[in-house]
């Protein structure tokens, strides 16, 4: 027996079974280790296994569009002509990056800072109460804008004017070119108008600073009208009516034949009819005929009691100069703002008429100042021949702004390319 097999064996003899059997002595000391060492293997290589499974069983279910579009290319792609697939691709819109979409958005200026949800750009001249909830109020009903200059002197008339007007309907402004507001306080309207006072200025000059038309953007028409006129032959709401009919974006009522009228064109039309918006003139300077096709033959009215639509006056309030408080040569140029042919969209309503009554009241404010009143005719006189000159160079002013601006507008085309048939006397 080799000596280093025996002593193996007493070494592990304490191991097995009873010393007696020296071959049963040999087998108990071997195999115990054997199978110990082959359960470990066993274990380990079955734990290897178990772990590599849940691994990729893990990452298909995290990554399952991943491993649909490696998946993808190995299919056959169908016909281009398979009406299933121009369905598919027609049914998928494309698709607009989040900062593109927040790019191509156009924000009013000064609002850029602002999300544009919060932003209230227009307003009206509507009051509002002091208390209660602002959110719970019943639906305002449609209005529109009677503006007016007004001078304490013409307050008979002008009262007469106002009542004419349905509350409901219409929103009152007054411009006080005197600043004698209070004097206008026990009149039963005075408190649902606006007042607002600016000595010796003209209803232009107030239109431009005071009806921006975000500000008067509620408003269906705008009447901006002289404070000498009469209204016993007009109905506001009538008037209203007609023009929405017969769509006129300006109008005009007629002016009764005892007016100062300058223009033929605003006389009332004897043939009767509610509206005109042309007239004949076949003899004389400044002819109109059936072809004519600009003021005052056709597409025009006069300054004292122009009516404008929200549109309309959007746009004519852009022509305005700021520093041309007569706006003399500016009627001749309303037809551009007509939203359309200014022979169709520009009228003048027969139905509803008033009389103008040529008052001058501009230069005129001051009263006699303790002059006698030869000294204060003289300087009344003096006062409205200035205002007068100051008339006509406004007027060559506009002129030659409107033909430098169309000279420099290389992008914009002339609707009316036609000279004009009479000359503007303003």
């Amino acid at each position: 027996m080799d000596c280093s097999l025996a002593a193996g064996s007493d070494a592990l003899s304490s191991q097995g079974p009873a010393p007696g059997n020296p071959s049963q002595k040999r087998f108990s000391g071997v195999l115990p280790p054997a199978a110990l060492i082959f359960l470990v293997l066993v274990f380990v290589a079955g734990a290897i296994v178990t772990v590599d499974h849940k691994e990729n069983l893990s990452i298909l279910q995290l990554q399952p569009r991943r491993v649909a579009a490696d998946e993808e290319p190995s299919r056959p792609a169908p016909p281009a002509s398979d009406p299933h697939v121009d369905a598919v691709v027609a049914e998928t819109p494309p698709t607009e990056e989040p900062g593109d979409m927040c790019e191509n958005q156009c924000r009013a200026p000064g609002s850029e800072g602002l999300p544009r949800g919060i932003v209230q750009d227009k307003s009206n001249f509507e009051f509002e109460s002091l208390g209660g909830n602002p959110e719970r109020k019943e639906a305002r009903a449609v209005k529109s804008l009677l503006a007016i200059p007004v001078g304490i002197k013409q307050k008979v008339v002008v009262d007469k004017l106002v009542s004419k007007f349905p509350a409901a309907n219409f929103t009152v402004m007054l411009f006080h070119y005197d600043g004698a507001v209070d004097g206008w306080s026990d009149l039963p309207w005075s408190r649902r108008a606006l007042h607002v006072a600016a000595a010796d200025q003209t209803k232009w000059w107030f239109g431009k600073r005071f009806l921006h038309p975000d500000l008067v953007a509620e408003y269906d028409y705008v009447f901006l009208w002289d404070e000498d006129i009469e209204v016993d032959g007009f109905d506001p709401l009538r008037y209203i009516e007609i023009v929405r009919k017969e769509g006129l974006e300006i109008s005009q009522p007629a002016l009764d034949h005892r007016s100062q009228i300058h223009h033929r064109l605003t006389a009332r039309a004897r043939r009767g009819g509610a509206v005109h918006r042309r007239f004949y003139k076949t003899a004389g300077g400044g002819r109109c005929y059936g072809n004519s096709t600009g003021p005052p033959c056709t597409g025009w009215v006069e300054m004292m009691v122009p009516v404008f639509s929200r549109a309309a006056w959007r746009c004519a309030w852009r022509m305005i100069q700021n520093d041309l408080v007569f706006a003399w040569g500016l009627d001749f140029k309303l037809g551009y703002c007509a939203q359309g042919d200014r022979s169709i969209n520009v009228g003048i309503v027969d139905s509803e008429y008033v009389l103008h009554r040529g008052i001058p009241t501009l230069g005129d404010v001051g009263g006699g100042g303790g002059k006698t009143a030869k000294a204060s005719s003289a300087s009344t006189a003096a006062d409205r021949y200035a205002v007068r000159l100051r008339s006509y160079t406004e007027m060559h002013i506009f002129n030659r702004r409107w033909k430098q601006a169309v000279a420099e507008d290389e992008c914009w085309t002339d609707p009316y390319p036609q000279p004009p048939t009479a000359t503007s006397k303003g």
